[in-house]
């Protein structure tokens, strides 16, 4: 079997398309447990550094400069910060499968990306007002973004096709439990955000540890490395979409994560306003996000184990991101229907079955449709775009829902019927099973 038969390895036309597919065939070799524990390391910390302020820290601090205006402060941070990763994700990507350091193309932007982040976590420790909290949102935004570029073009890089959906399972276990350790940060620091923010920073610089002393990254061989036009280099980030697999899939990735972020989004103050949480179970809200953080790691971590596995054995993908999809918008609609304690627990547990085996399999399917072995960086960004791109959509439309258009309830239907849309079109996906 020629490399041009194998998913997601077809050189772009071109000398330089060819001379990267040949430089960079798809592997073949299992990758070893200890690369793969620094993966999910490196995706632990990103996630437990991002995670702790979207749920719990921006929050409280948008409440401390003017709790009369918290769903507009957040609106307006996440969503800045939001839009910066749609531009640092595909970039720092790109910038990685040129990179020709002697420790690799993925290792240097890890490093960079973690160490930019905690500086701007520790920074917005400290943030005099809603301005400055802006700008250093968006600089953690940018160096997380440019760690996960690296990490997630890695998994491509290094593992073969017939172990994807595992790896990634395994992956999707260690964002889950970053977002799980966020939570907890935010619960344990009961209200001083300043310091969650730092304990936010250690956790980022520690999970990239690993990695960085057992990555196997191997440099891009001598005279690879195509020379950089920018008028190409920027049209490379647009030329992806021209192929219909690759387009769909980023759709329905988009799709889904609106949905997902639409019910995340406010979370904190879903249990405080509309399940008062306070009032009738007698627990703090930030504690509630902690215990339905909880509740849906636990499941996210079984399925993205199970399902990764599953897709794996079977060599089918499309099924099980459908039929996930589907259960992702039934979590939404429990709780647009049962806005109490007990709809919380339920609709948590059922957001992490659909999203865990979600996450492992959808991913295995991306890796499958890329367009070119050797911009494997660019094209996981421009599909980054379509997890960051909801951030920015999101709040627009989920803002507009809770303040006029019918509270939570119109919320969480809307976010459903927009998620089982993205089920719908993985149809449209031709190239995989």
């Amino acid at each position: 079997m020629s490399l041009s038969d194998i998913p997601g390895a077809v050189p772009e036309p071109g000398l330089a398309g060819q001379r990267a597919a040949t430089a960079l065939p798809e592997p073949t070799a299992r990758v070893r447990p200890l690369w793969t524990t620094g993966v999910v390391l490196v995706n632990l910390g990103i996630n437990a550094a991002f995670f702790g302020p979207i749920q719990v820290l921006l929050a409280q601090q948008a409440e401390h400069f003017d709790a009369g205006q918290k769903e507009a402060i957040l609106a307006l941070v996440t969503g800045a910060g939001a839009a910066v990763s749609l531009v640092a994700n595909p970039l720092f990507g790109a910038f990685s499968d040129k990179t020709t350091s002697r420790f690799g193309r993925r290792v240097p932007w890890v490093l960079v990306g973690a160490v930019l982040g905690a500086s701007a976590l520790i920074g917005l420790a400290g943030a005099p007002n809603v301005a400055i909290m802006t700008i250093l949102w968006c600089l953690v935004q940018a160096g997380c973004n440019g760690a996960y570029a690296a990490i997630t073009a890695a998994i491509p890089d290094r593992v073969p096709v017939p172990q994807r959906a595992t790896v990634g399972g395994l992956a999707a276990m260690g964002q889950t439990v970053g977002i799980l350790i966020g939570a907890v940060i935010g619960a344990v620091v009961s209200g001083n955000f300043a310091l969650g923010y730092v304990v936010c920073a250690a956790a980022l610089v520690a999970g990239v540890v690993m990695y960085l002393f057992r990555n196997e990254d191997a440099p891009l061989p001598a005279g690879t490395r195509p020379q950089l036009n920018w008028a190409d280099f920027l049209l490379g980030f647009i030329r992806p979409l021209r192929h219909p697999d690759f387009a769909w899939a980023w759709i329905t990735r988009l799709l889904v994560n609106i949905g997902n972020h639409m019910v995340t989004l406010y979370l904190l103050f879903f249990l405080s306003d509309a399940v008062h949480l306070k009032e009738t179970a007698g627990l703090e809200p930030a504690f509630g996000v902690l215990v339905l953080t909880g509740l849906y790691a636990v499941f996210v971590i079984i399925t993205s184990v199970i399902g990764g596995r599953l897709s794996d054995r079977t060599g089918k993908r499309k099924p099980l991101v459908i039929a996930s999809s589907v259960i992702i918008a039934l979590a939404s609609l429990i709780l647009a229907f049962a806005p109490t304690w007990t709809g919380g627990i339920v609709g948590a547990s059922v957001l992490g079955i659909g999203f865990g085996a979600y996450l492992a399999v959808d991913f295995a399917l991306i890796t499958q449709v890329l367009p070119s072995a050797g911009d494997r960086g660019r094209d996981l960004g421009v599909i980054n775009i379509a997890n960051s791109l909801p951030q920015v959509i999101a709040p627009a439309l989920a803002w507009p829902f809770v303040t006029l258009w019918g509270g939570y309830v119109s919320l969480y239907v809307a976010a459903a019927v927009i998620g089982l849309l993205g089920a719908v079109f993985v149809v449209k996906i031709k190239g995989v099973d």
